[in-house]
């Protein structure tokens, strides 16, 4: 019996291309620990900006959490399933994409390359990978749009503002710029209790740098009577001492008006302002699309999140960076799909689950949807693809998001799977849960 050969896909095709061309890609390794050694390597002398992206709150135990949860977890393979040819496309929000990986919100690009979010917002178009932008990107939604190209797909992150008038500024300015769900973030009203950070001080967006989406916006500019900037880039490498002494020591004013807006931009988007579950009527009013709530650690808010008529949430503890001691994120999706209410209103198509926090592998990702996710935001790849935008800008976030889903479709055929929608929900079918230690 002679069996047809698979169809060519581009994700294979990346792997086959390493082995035929007989060298690693563009970062020299697929190695997720060697390529966080070889961005401490390139950032060694901006070691505050390496930190500030590796880093997390507290003793890290939220971090470590997020890994243990995930490795307590175990695939068990099927075998004898034709799974010659497999398809990864998924449906979210009435959109097929063409993997369930999106590219998750991280802010302030621009501490570790020059071309900041515009590399990673077009090695997102390039790859085919939705791209969710951040408010605290260090580009304007403009340029991250344009950056990202007219038939990309895309999402819009809200560190939610204090004000209306800057709230409403900003989901116009999504809307028009074609971002076509808001992601709010819940976790992140006040900045968590990072030492490495405060060891050195270390908050770009006190010095300018992270603020690009409140200096280009008009209602904000307009408190100082300027004009919204257009095009603005931040400096690379970025030395936030070199700017206070500009300011204070030397009585610089473009440094002086750069640490004023830091600090006004700051007070919108990390206020200090705790909202509540009534307040997302105002957002619900003002905004045409999906909403999403990013930060859903417990089954009572993520039924909450049902009754109120949110679209979708997104389990994750922002990567540990926010509340120390707190449970793994892969822990918080197991209990959240534990709920019938939550699994009822996902069969109906009135709940969208995703997930973020700690995932590394295509292994990891076929766990958190055989928990019953839809899709994976890359805060989960998040770290590794700034560590690929730090060593070799756009190509090195185009590597990491194009290893993890050759990954990702490689391991579930192996697995026993050809669709990918075959494994969301089939935790009893594919896991097991490790009765032992390692």
């Amino acid at each position: 019996m002679t069996a047809q050969p698979p169809l060519p896909d581009k994700w294979t095709q990346f792997l086959l291309d390493i082995y035929t061309q007989g060298q690693p890609p563009v970062l020299g390794t697929v190695n997720i620990k060697e390529i966080e050694e070889k961005a401490r390597h390139a950032m060694k002398h901006l070691i505050p900006a390496y930190m500030y992206t590796l880093g997390s709150a507290g003793t890290w135990s939220t971090d470590a959490a997020n890994r243990r949860a995930i490795d307590s977890w175990k695939i068990v393979p099927r075998m004898l399933v034709d799974n010659t040819n497999r398809n990864l496309e998924t449906t979210i929000f009435g959109v097929k994409y063409p993997s369930p990986v999106f590219v998750a919100p991280i802010g302030v690009q621009g501490i570790l390359h020059a071309d900041g979010e515009l590399a990673s917002a077009r090695a997102a178009g390039n790859v085919g990978v939705p791209y969710i932008m951040s408010t605290a990107s260090s580009r304007s939604i403009e340029d991250v749009a344009e950056a990202n190209g007219p038939n990309s797909h895309r999402w819009y992150q809200l560190y939610w503002p204090r004000t209306s008038e800057v709230t409403l500024s900003l989901l116009r300015r999504a809307k028009a710029n074609g971002f076509t769900a808001l992601v709010i973030t819940l976790d992140t009203s006040i900045l968590g209790w990072r030492p490495h950070d405060l060891e050195t001080a270390y908050i770009p967006f006190a010095y300018g740098v992270g603020i690009q989406v409140g200096t280009s916006d008009p209602e904000f500019m307009k408190r100082f009577d300027l004009e919204p900037r257009r095009g603005e880039t931040t400096p690379f490498p970025f030395h936030p001492e070199e700017i206070r002494e500009a300011a204070f020591g030397k009585g610089d004013e473009r440094a002086a008006r750069e640490m004023l807006l830091g600090k006004e931009w700051l007070g919108e988007v990390n206020s200090g302002v705790f909202r509540s579950w009534e307040d997302l009527r105002f957002i619900k009013d003002n905004w045409d699309g999906p909403i999403v709530l990013k930060g859903i650690q417990r089954v009572s808010d993520a039924e909450k999140a049902i009754v109120y008529g949110i679209d979708g949430i997104v389990v994750s503890n922002h990567g540990g960076r926010q509340v120390d001691g707190a449970i793994g994120s892969m822990d918080a999706l197991n209990k959240i799909m534990s709920s019938r209410k939550v699994r009822a209103a996902q069969r109906a198509g009135k709940l969208t689950v995703l997930f973020d926090s700690g995932i590394r592998t295509g292994s990891d990702i076929i766990k958190a949807l055989a928990l019953g996710a839809q899709g994976v935001l890359s805060h989960t790849v998040g770290r590794p693809f700034m560590y690929g935008l730090a060593i070799a800008g756009q190509a090195g976030v185009e590597q990491i998001l194009m290893q993890t889903i050759c990954d990702l479709h490689i391991t579930m055929g192996l697995c026993g799977y050809s669709d990918i929608n075959e494994i969301i929900g089939k935790k009893e079918e594919i896991l097991m849960k490790l009765e032992y230690k390692l």
